[in-house]
């Protein structure tokens, strides 16, 4: 499974207008309805289940990312998009450094092994320095969807 299978290039937000953790993942969700990857009607329960999901623990796992995740049933299909703020969100991560890049990951509740298989591709990018400053330095969608593209062909190392 690559980046590129589950990320939607038109729910991509490159300059996120939030700056508190709870209205990022609100433009999130909303940039994901928006791209018709989340249907309107389920917009505020999915918001309720990340927000949720993060009072039992922070998706901020330090050196600038977060990914906040969801698995609900009426998702038909995973989908994730990425959103870069330039003044950092506080996620109350783990290192309590502000966050700059988030990737919000939302699958089918039935399907835990794909939601399992896309985290380990966004986290296995994430922990490489490279990426992690491409993506906090890009300003655009298509600079996002290239770095997407050379995560996913191998064209990017540590």
């Amino acid at each position: 499974m690559k980046l590129g299978d589950f990320i939607e290039p038109k729910a991509i937000v490159p300059q996120l207008q939030s700056t508190e953790r709870d209205d990022v993942i609100a433009e999130l969700i909303d940039s994901l309805v928006a791209a018709g990857a989340l249907a309107e009607s389920l917009r505020d329960e999915v918001v309720k289940k990340v927000l949720e999901r993060e009072k039992h623990g922070s998706t901020g796992f330090g050196k600038g990312v977060a990914v906040p995740h969801v698995k609900h049933s009426e998702i038909t299909k995973m989908a994730a998009t990425i959103g870069v703020s330039a003044q950092g969100v506080d996620f109350k991560a783990l290192d309590k450094a502000p966050v700059f890049s988030i990737v919000l990951l939302m699958s089918p509740a039935e399907s835990p092994d794909e939601h399992l298989q896309a985290m380990e591709n966004i986290f296995r990018n994430l922990q490489k320095d490279t990426f992690r400053r491409f993506l906090r330095q890009a300003s655009t969608t298509e600079e996002i969807l290239d770095l997407i593209h050379e995560a996913d062909t191998h064209q990017l190392q540590g």
